[in-house]
């Protein structure tokens, strides 16, 4: 059954190669009408979230904001099944670092790099963009599919321009595989941890929020600096990275100093474009009561 789902993935990335870029944002603004008046989809977390997250907003604010999250998400969808099909060339053009000098100058030193992102405008072509423009070996986490078979296809497009895709499972592993090369480790650290006894609390968007240790944990254990992946859509189709460094030594920083500051930075990013992020996700379902023993 999974390789015959299979075969029908690959025969729809065949007919979506051939369908040009303006019916694809017809049919997303199709989707985001469906998502938003018909589904209602994920619409009471969507609401939460923005409530909880801008006390200061009227529901007029809110309600622009909730109609720009689903126009977001349907874009963020059908842009990452055509994406498949985007020469290296075309991809260059529609996702453009403006900075890579600043990762360069680490590369030249012989520095590996860990980059943290969020799900914030299209991170799925980021992930694709590999060493197209950078000259770091980039490596990725991420959380494998269950069908073996499109996730082994999406492991090797990602590939073809330099990404490697490691899972998360095996993050330990994979710095301690490549210590020898110089690396750019991307970590898209905005989701809710799972595992709360080493989750670091943070105030982000007003509500008491648990954050992955990951990216600092790692970040320190091998003295690497870190930098901030701000993605940033610019048109439809069309988006620009700009690297921020938010350390070059992690040791110097206090214990959940460096989690602070990229939770601090992405709060800064909502605060001024919200629309453009995931709020359907549950980002605030953990308490700090879940902590075993707590």
């Amino acid at each position: 059954m999974q390789y015959f789902i299979y075969l029908i993935f690959l025969f729809s990335i065949y007919l979506i190669y051939l369908i040009p870029f303006w019916i694809f944002y017809a049919f997303s603004d199709f989707l985001s009408f469906l998502f938003h008046h018909v589904f209602n989809y994920r619409k009471k977390v969507i609401v939460k979230n923005l409530n909880n997250s801008f006390p200061e907003k009227d529901k007029k604010e809110i309600k622009k904001i909730i109609k720009g999250t689903y126009k977001n998400i349907s874009d963020i969808l059908v842009e990452s099944i055509k994406g498949f099909t985007l020469s290296s060339k075309k991809l260059s053009k529609r996702f453009i670092i403006t900075n890579p000098e600043v990762l360069n100058d680490f590369f030249e030193k012989k520095q590996s790099v860990i980059g943290v992102a969020a799900h914030y405008g299209n991170w799925e072509w980021g992930a694709t963009i590999g060493n197209l423009q950078i000259k770091h070996r980039a490596i990725g986490f991420y959380k494998p599919l269950s069908n073996k078979y499109i996730d082994s296809f999406i492991k090797r497009i990602r590939a073809e321009n330099g990404t490697l895709l490691r899972s998360f499972k095996n993050t330990p592993e994979t710095f301690q595989l490549f210590k020898d090369q110089t690396c750019l480790f991307v970590m898209v650290a905005d989701q809710s941890p799972t595992n709360m006894r080493e989750a670091i609390w943070v105030n982000f968007m007003n509500q008491d929020t648990a954050c992955l240790h990951g990216p600092e944990k790692h970040a320190r254990i091998n003295n690497y600096p870190v930098i901030f992946l701000n993605t940033q859509r610019v048109k439809r189709g069309y988006y620009e990275v700009t690297i921020e460094i938010l350390t070059e030594n992690p040791l110097e920083l206090k214990e959940g100093e460096l989690t602070e500051l990229y939770m601090k930075k992405l709060e800064q990013i909502l605060n001024d474009k919200p629309e453009n992020w995931l709020w359907s996700h549950k980002r605030w379902k953990k308490k700090r009561s879940d902590i075993p023993n707590a």
